[in-house]
C-alpha cells in the first residue's frame, strides 16, 4: 500500500508561481511511474504531467507545457510539480498519483494505483 500526501497548494496572482509536492510512503517508491492531473469545479478530472521510475521521462499536457516542470526526487520518496506563469484556468484540486504496475508514463488516470487527497491551487485574476 502507498499513500500519498500533496502539498504546496495556495491562493496566487495570475502570473505566479506555486511548487506542489507529492510525498510517498513506502520503500519502492523509486520503481514507480507518478502522475500529476487536477479537477476544477464542475469539469472532470484531466491530465497534468507525468514522469517516469527514473526522471527520465516526462510528458505534460498542451496546456502546461512551457509552463509546469515534473520533478522526482527518489532518495526522498518526493514528485514535485513547479508551476510557472500561472493563469486562471489553472485553478483546480491538484493530485499526484502511483503507478505501481509500471516504471514507465501514462496519461491515463486509470493507469494509477494509488492517488493522493488533493491540494487547492486558486489562481487570481
Amino acid at each position: 500500500q502507498v499513500q500519498l500526501v500533496e502539498s504546496g497548494g495556495g491562493l496566487v496572482q495570475a502570473g505566479g508561481s506555486l511548487r506542489l509536492s507529492c510525498a510517498a510512503s513506502g520503500r519502492t517508491f523509486g520503481s514507480y511511474a507518478m502522475g500529476w492531473f487536477r479537477q476544477a469545479p464542475g469539469k472532470e478530472r484531466e491530465f497534468v504531467a507525468t514522469i517516469s521510475w527514473n526522471g527520465g521521462s516526462t510528458y505534460y499536457a498542451d496546456s502546461v507545457k512551457g509552463r509546469f516542470t515534473v520533478s522526482r526526487d527518489n532518495a526522498k520518496n518526493t514528485v514535485y510539480l513547479q508551476m510557472n506563469s500561472l493563469k486562471p484556468e489553472d485553478t483546480a484540486v491538484y493530485y499526484c498519483a502511483a503507478r505501481s504496475r509500471s516504471l514507465l508514463t501514462s496519461t491515463s488516470g486509470e493507469a494509477y494505483d494509488y492517488w493522493g487527497q488533493g491540494t487547492q491551487v486558486t489562481v487570481s485574476s
